[in-house]
Order: structure tokens, then sequence, then C-alpha cells
């Protein structure tokens, strides 16, 4: 009898469980639309800035814009880790540090800009420093000029001598993907490796590629951050409602083996009480 007790109770938490992942895949599916959307809104205006400023690089002068500079040798390397505030997100934020572990295991002058809290606790935890975090401001691309004030003056008074940003890169909504990119100093495709840009034609610049450099570089860094931000964002909806799915499958594929349990044990229970039955009247006669 108290097999069967615990058993239904144990169908009861099952049940209540899935009722609550459901709940949570309903809401991350509903905030993944938005997310995805204002991801993909923006992406084709990020990658074109960011084409368009290291397309310009090889133009102009590097003297004549600051950004453009090498930095100090001596500098530190700045990373912009863009992480969630939340878990319930399967492997989202561990492939993230993984990847970051592997990328900077010989990394020794490296200081971290944290937006996330999960980034936050993993860069203490990891030993490293830990310059400055945003992730109480919400919605993080709120952060986007402060973010960008701190990297702009550490870069061009030497502190930095490099800054990348490291984040989730969204894909579809059952793939993101780790993804590392130097924003600081703007370089040259050739010089990070990257190719030529995709259908790249000889072309006028007007009125010079010295004034619209002035005019994109603005933009180009808080573009970035943005960006990535909004990647990130829409990564953790979609891995948010995968994993709720995942739960909500086991929750109800744990009720089905329970209640096949409950069933045999009552079966069992009411077998033994027709064998009493029958043996108190055999005893009787």
């Amino acid at each position: 009898m108290a097999n069967i007790k615990i058993i239904r109770r144990r169908i009861k938490s099952a049940q209540n469980i899935s009722q609550i992942t459901r709940a949570m895949q309903m809401v991350a599916a509903s905030k993944m639309k938005k997310a995805q959307d204002k991801a993909l809104a923006g992406k084709p205006y990020a990658d074109k800035i960011y084409a368009a400023v290291r397309n310009l690089a090889g133009r102009v002068d590097p003297e004549a814009h600051n950004l453009l500079k090498k930095g100090e040798s001596s500098g530190s390397k700045l990373y912009i880790l863009i992480s969630t505030n939340k878990g319930l997100l399967g492997g989202l934020n561990t492939n993230l540090f993984r990847h970051m572990a592997n990328w900077l295991k010989n990394e020794e002058k490296a200081e971290f800009v944290t937006i996330g809290k999960k980034g936050e606790s993993f860069v203490v935890k990891w030993g490293r420093k830990l310059t400055a975090d945003f992730s109480q401001n919400l919605p993080f691309a709120s952060n986007v000029p402060a973010v960008a004030k701190l990297v702009v003056d550490g870069f061009m008074s030497g502190i930095y001598s490099e800054v990348h940003i490291i984040y989730s890169n969204f894909l579809t909504a059952l793939k993101q993907e780790p993804l590392h990119r130097l924003i600081l100093p703007i370089t040259t495709f050739e010089e990070v490796g990257e190719g030529q840009v995709p259908d790249v034609r000889e072309f006028l610049i007007e009125p010079d590629p010295n004034t619209v450099m002035n005019s994109l570089l603005p933009h180009y860094l808080e573009n970035q951050i943005r960006s990535a931000i909004f990647e990130a964002e829409a990564s953790e909806h979609s891995a948010r409602m995968i994993a709720m799915k995942n739960a909500t499958d086991a929750a109800l594929d744990l009720m089905d083996d329970l209640t096949l349990q409950y069933n045999k044990a009552r079966q069992e229970k009411i077998t033994y009480e027709i064998a009493d039955i029958v043996t108190a009247r055999m005893a009787v006669e």
C-alpha cells in the first residue's frame, strides 16, 4: 500500500514538473521569436559595416584614426564576454566557456568585461581579472554606450592592446555556436586571415576614404557590441526553449513509466487481496 502511495505521489510530481516546463517552453518560444527577429534584422547591417570598415582600413592612413593604430604591445588583451543571467539553457553557457578556455589557455595578459552573471561567475572561478561587469542593467543592450566608452578609453590610453568579443552566435533555433571576434584594433581582412570581402571591386569613394571612415567609426564599435548582444539573446531563448521541451518530454516519459508501475502494483495488491479472501473462505469451510 505504501508503495502505491509513493508511486502516485511521484506521478503527481512529474505531472507538475511537465506543466511548469511546458509553460517555460512557451514563454521562451515567444521571447525567442522577438529576439530572433531583432537579431536577424540587425545582422545584415552589422556584417556590412564590419566589412566596410575593414575594407576602408587598407585605404586610409592609420595615423589619422586612433582606432586603426596598433595597440601598445605592453597592454593587456580585453575580452568582452556575453553570456546570460539565468540558467536552464542546456549546454549553451558551458559550450561557450569551454571554447573560450581553449582559445585563451595560453593567454596570460587577459582582462574581461562581462555581460551576464554566468560569465562573471565563470571568470571569477577561473581566476582571471574581471575589469567590469554589466549584468545588472536590463536589457543588456542598454549597456552598449558604457561598454563602448570603457573599451575606447582603455584602447586609446594604451591599457589594452586588443579588444575581442566572445558570445554565442545564433544560427538557427536548434543551433548556436560560440564565436570569437577581434573588434579593436580595426584591421584589414588580410591581416586577420579572413580573405577578401566577397565581390569586392574597385569603386569611387566620395568625398574621400578618410571622411567616410570618420563617419563610420562612431557607429562601428557600438554596432558590433549591440549585434553580439542581440545574437546572444536569441541564442539564450532558443536554447531555453529546446531545454524545456526536452525536460517536458522527459517528465512525460517518466509519467508513463510510473503509471505502468502503478498499475502493476495495483494489480498485485488486488491479486493478494483475492488470494487472502479465497484462503480465508477455504479455512472456514
